[in-house]
């Protein structure tokens, strides 16, 4: 009774990365969607942001009220947008998925994941960059949607040079059904003509992490992201970070922080930021790391970080306006967010700590699906912490002064 049917195009407002604006569409297609509120109908002054795993989702499948919490929320026409630190496939792709599991219509305008910043760099949409993590090569198809002519993936690297990390020949038949000839050889003699990386990004979690941080390693040592140099500045104590990463080489881009993700095993699982942690160690080994004054130069977005909470509410903000355009001139400014995670180290300390440039207060909840289990005392304290998801929605609602159905 309420879908119909229509096509737009949603833009993105620009958000800093290093001091650089950046900013991002994307084309929608035709996509289910809610009716919009008759003029009459109260309108909601505050919106709600949902983690995927282990609020939503455990591992792939749904969990218990998940469909009932968002089919609740269309029909009250509360705006909400999934924000994840997950990845690995194109937005519109994991809508479609998230569509169909969750038995809601999800649009593009309603979700943000790890790397969906990322498409708006494009300062380095016409050079040669690496993308590390996901399934195969599914992040270069993403990185290519986005924007970037020149993707190159690690398994690309080891298809070409299987010495580069000899552990994973046993492996090389499952690259050579995805890896894509490199744009230019290895030719440390003729630096010139050779492979040259222009940026690093690890858009999802790395399943070959020996190969991955091997190459990255190679990339981070280099002279100005030439594969097969070694850069004459690395360990020259009259240089800033011992000559580390000064001599023109890649910029470094994480798009997830979390340690740890709930997946279908019932204990949590190591995720991007174990990785991360683990490239960590090997550098710190190479250079004498924060004991000799020698960082890690890279830059980490995703949950707990600012940017990816002002890259969801403009992105929340803009899917409001939409949902209640034609209550235009009496929608009001967005004065809640409710952002409902499991994990307290990106969910709730993202939550915690971002101030709104808009104003807009931003107001913690914790679940006890995921990460977060009944019974344990989180290091970081939420601002409510309840069972499930449908729990979450039910006390924000009813500290609105909202319509509450009860279980």
């Amino acid at each position: 009774m309420f879908p119909y049917f229509h096509l737009r195009s949603v833009s993105t407002a620009p958000i800093s990365n290093n001091g650089n604006s950046i900013t991002c569409s994307y084309r929608i297609p035709p996509r289910r969607f809610f009716q919009k509120p008759a003029a009459s109908q109260r309108i909601p002054e505050f919106a709600f942001a949902f983690d995927i795993d282990g609020v939503l989702l455990r591992g792939s499948d749904p969990l218990p009220k998940a469909h009932k919490t968002l089919s609740y929320l269309q029909s009250q026409r509360i705006p909400f947008i999934l924000l994840t630190n997950g990845g690995g496939k194109h937005e519109s792709e994991r809508v479609a998925d998230l569509t169909s599991k969750l038995d809601v219509p999800i649009d593009v305008s309603m979700f943000v994941q790890s790397h969906t910043p990322f498409a708006d760099m494009d300062s380095y949409k016409s050079k040669t960059v690496l993308v590390v993590g996901g399934d195969e090569d599914k992040c270069r198809h993403v990185a290519l949607r986005y924007g970037f002519q020149t993707v190159v993936t690690p398994g690309d690297i080891l298809s070409a040079y299987p010495e580069v990390w000899p552990f994973s020949k046993p492996f090389l038949p499952y690259y050579s059904t995805f890896a894509q000839p490199l744009p230019a050889p290895i030719s440390p003699s003729s630096p010139s003509t050779s492979l040259k990386i222009d940026a690093v990004f690890v858009y999802n979690d790395p399943r070959d992490w020996g190969l991955d941080i091997q190459i990255i390693k190679d990339v981070l040592l280099s002279q100005s992201g030439i594969l097969g140099t070694l850069s004459s500045k690395n360990g020259n104590k009259s240089l800033p970070n011992k000559g580390y990463q000064q001599d023109d080489q890649p910029p470094l881009y994480f798009s997830n922080p979390d340690l740890l993700w709930a997946a279908t095993y019932h204990l949590p699982r190591l995720g991007q930021g174990g990785f991360r942690e683990a490239l960590g160690g090997v550098w710190a080994a190479l250079t004498g790391g924060p004991n000799e004054g020698v960082e890690l130069k890279k830059t980490v977005i995703g949950k707990p970080y600012k940017p990816t909470y002002e890259f969801a509410e403009k992105r929340l903000v803009k899917h409001r306006e939409e949902l209640l355009s034609e209550s235009r001139g009496r929608e009001g400014v967005l004065k809640r967010v409710y952002m409902v995670g499991d994990n307290p180290a990106s969910d709730i300390a993202g939550a915690n700590n971002y101030r709104s440039e808009m104003g807009t207060d931003w107001v913690s909840v914790l679940v006890q699906t995921g990460v977060h289990k009944a019974g344990e005392e989180p290091k970081i304290k939420p601002k409510m912490e309840v069972e499930t998801v449908w729990d979450a929605v039910n006390w924000a609602v009813e500290k609105e002064n909202w319509h509450v159905e009860k279980s």
